[in-house]
């Protein structure tokens, strides 16, 4: 069963001031795909995430500061907001300004995360590019961890981590049957396909150059 756990972190200055810039990327792709969403849907197209990776990948060869993050989180940056998109529909997903929005970036491969005790009250974790920081460990992980989650609440900057502590889901009991036949029809939602996607070539280097201030 996965289960969170979340913990105040001790950055350095120059760990906090990575985490800052790896936001403002993030907030950066984020604006700039739901932009270009947007446009297509203005146009009676529709964009999808393989679509958007593809060119946020392109993006990255000609321009530098893109370079800076990982690259899985900018992906999960993407992912997150095809999602947002898909359940809430493209003109209600709001914009992160860079007053209103705080950072959260998520590392979504566990296999890439290092977890280690140092003593009774501190423990340390090595994600990608930030290297090894520390955080205050309150309690065990108690499992895999599948995913983690660095995020900033006011001036403190915390971890939160997925993890995968073996418990096994009780399975849920039928319900009593009630002697009426009920026909269930799955509700299928089309995901990826491209059969109405088009490509605005040069987008990815316009926008992206634009909102990298």
């Amino acid at each position: 069963m996965l289960t969170g756990r979340r913990y105040r972190l001790k950055l350095t200055t120059a760990q906090a001031a990575q985490c800052e810039e790896f936001g403002n990327i993030c907030r950066a792709v984020w604006n700039t795909a739901l932009e270009q969403r947007r446009e297509y849907r203005r146009r009676g197209a529709w964009m999808n995430y393989n679509e958007q990776a593809g060119q946020l990948a392109d993006a990255k060869t000609e321009h530098d500061w893109l370079q800076t993050a990982p690259s899985h989180i900018l992906q999960q940056a993407l992912k997150d907001l095809d999602r947002a998109c898909r359940d809430h529909g493209t003109f209600r997903v709001k914009w992160r300004g860079k007053q209103r929005w705080n950072p959260s970036l998520r590392f979504p491969m566990g296999k890439l995360i290092e977890v280690e005790r140092l003593n009774k009250r501190w423990g340390r974790a090595k994600l990608p590019k930030l290297g090894w920081v520390q955080f205050r460990m309150t309690r065990q992980l108690g499992g895999a961890v599948r995913s983690a989650t660095v995020s900033r609440d006011g001036r403190d900057w915390f971890v939160s981590f997925l993890v995968d502590d073996g418990a096994i889901t009780p399975e849920r009991h039928a319900a009593p049957h009630s002697g009426v036949g009920v026909l269930m029809v799955p509700t299928l939602c089309a995901r990826g396909g491209g059969g109405g996607d088009r490509c605005f070539p040069g987008w990815p280097v316009r926008g992206f150059r634009c909102y990298s201030a």
